[in-house]
């Protein structure tokens, strides 16, 4: 029995998680086809942009991860006022980084664009496109601390159909405004970050709906928001803090891919974007394991189970093996279909190519260690192993060979894709070793006479 709850439980979310991923994701990939057919250095400008975009993500993900371990352990106590109090800390932290983001976007708009390229017209087109984006940064922080909330208590399947709500109206109004369809004006980059900004604003109104007229479990209302708990701020800061390096790191990593190959040419930060989105669009399959993972896992501690912990996380790398072999594979086969849908010079096309086939290698290392970590370690309380791990491997390896094998060897962009990308190859070992001999188990929760 408890197998059986143990496996519906995990494919429930998994499934859900990895599905919003794709969708969420979609979006992304249809803005660059689009853009790719409209204009190389659009596309170019718009990527550079998008790093941004991802360093915001990145602190949204910490303050809602370190969200979901508390409130994931309170779920299985079946605690519902603490996890009220977690949520208000959570969306404080979120909203605050959205206005301190849109006020150093909307002052230094051009300084942010240059460190990712040197370029003077991509620097131009980013700066068309950060204008009109720095408006979502409020209505992203809301809804994905929102979603965080409701993942804790194993509800994704709102998330999920917002995600294909904002496909369809980004999409829409994408291929219209882009372009210049139906006797509307052509408006290239700015007309994707007003599709993207309507598809935030819809996204946002209706969970806040939701939440407050269906959500059955919280029944979260305005006032809960307004209240600071100093009691759970300190434990919750002791969580988020390693996460937030952690994601950062995870992020500077990330931007240091465009950065690298951005000084080197547009052919080859162009490729990068091709190659990049489909590679985290395959990625979803790991990041919806680790997200489902986290939350099976937390909620067995707070259940009291520890001998059920370890059996999970036994059953939970075999599903990650499993998952990150058909990944690779995958990844490998239809890199050659999805790439003839964009408009390359044939020079990118061919640095794609071999980017994605570096990357279907890659895959297969990260897929396993990377939910391992995140969605074993990290669901199970132990925040600090990975924030340590990610230190050394970026700080000590990645960046300094990266930059060196970039600027100082000349080294091909191949090379500097399969440098960027080492960590992965390297974490696998230390996250082995810390899941199965190692003490990862931390009980979060308080006791508590409240329950409602």
């Amino acid at each position: 029995m408890k197998d059986r709850e143990f496996y519906k439980s995990f494919f429930r979310l998994y499934v859900v998680l990895v599905l919003q991923n794709i969708v969420t994701l979609s979006v992304n990939l249809a803005d660059n086809i689009m853009l790719g057919s409209y204009g190389e250095i659009s596309l170019s400008g718009v990527t550079s942009v998008n790093q941004i975009q991802f360093l915001y993500q990145q602190l949204l993900i910490a303050f809602g991860d370190g969200m979901v371990i508390f409130c994931s352990q309170y779920w299985g106590k079946k605690q519902f006022a603490p996890m009220k109090k977690i949520i208000a800390l959570a969306m404080h932290f979120g909203i605050a980084v959205a206005v301190i983001l849109f006020a150093v976007i909307s002052v230094f708009p051009e300084q942010a664009m240059l460190c990712f390229t040197s370029d003077r017209q991509i620097i131009e087109e980013g700066v068309r496109y950060l204008h009109t984006i720095r408006f979502t940064y409020l209505f992203f922080a809301v809804t994905q601390m929102l979603l965080a909330a409701l993942r804790s208590t194993e509800v994704a399947g709102i998330a999920l159909r917002l995600s294909v709500m904002a496909l369809v109206v980004n999409c829409g109004i994408n291929y219209v405004l882009i372009f210049g369809r139906f006797c509307a004006p052509e408006l290239g980059v700015t007309g994707a970050a007003i599709g993207t900004l309507t598809a935030r604003i819809l996204e946002c109104g209706i969970l806040i709906f939701y939440v407050a007229r269906k959500e059955r479990y919280l029944r979260l209302k305005l006032t809960d928001f307004l209240k600071m708990d100093w009691q759970f701020l300190r434990d919750y800061l002791k969580i988020t803090l390693p996460l937030l390096m952690l994601c950062g790191l995870w992020g500077i990593n990330t931007a240091m891919q465009t950065v690298v190959l951005g000084h080197m040419n547009s052919a080859a930060i162009a490729a990068n974007s091709a190659a990049s989105n489909l590679y985290l669009m395959v990625k979803s399959a790991a990041v919806g394991a680790a997200s489902a993972a986290s939350v099976v896992i937390g909620k067995t501690i707070g259940i009291g189970d520890g001998e059920l912990v370890k059996k999970y996380a036994r059953k939970l790398q075999i599903l990650f093996v499993i998952l990150a072999v058909t990944g690779g594979i995958f990844l490998y086969f239809i890199r050659i279909p999805i790439l003839s849908l964009y408009d390359l010079s044939p020079e990118a096309m061919v640095l794609a190519n071999h980017f994605l086939i570096i990357l279907s290698v890659v895959y297969v290392f990260m897929a396993y260690q990377m939910p391992a970590n995140a969605g074993i370690i990290k669901g199970g309380g132990c925040v600090e192993f990975g924030a340590k791990l990610d230190s050394i491997c970026i700080c000590l390896i990645v960046i300094p060979l990266s930059c060196y094998m970039a600027f100082v060897a000349d080294a091909s962009p191949a090379v500097v894709v399969v440098c960027l990308n080492i960590d992965q190859f390297i974490k696998c070992v230390p996250v082995f070793w810390k899941v199965n001999y190692g003490n990862w188990m931390k009980k979060l929760t308080k006791e508590t006479k409240t329950s409602g």
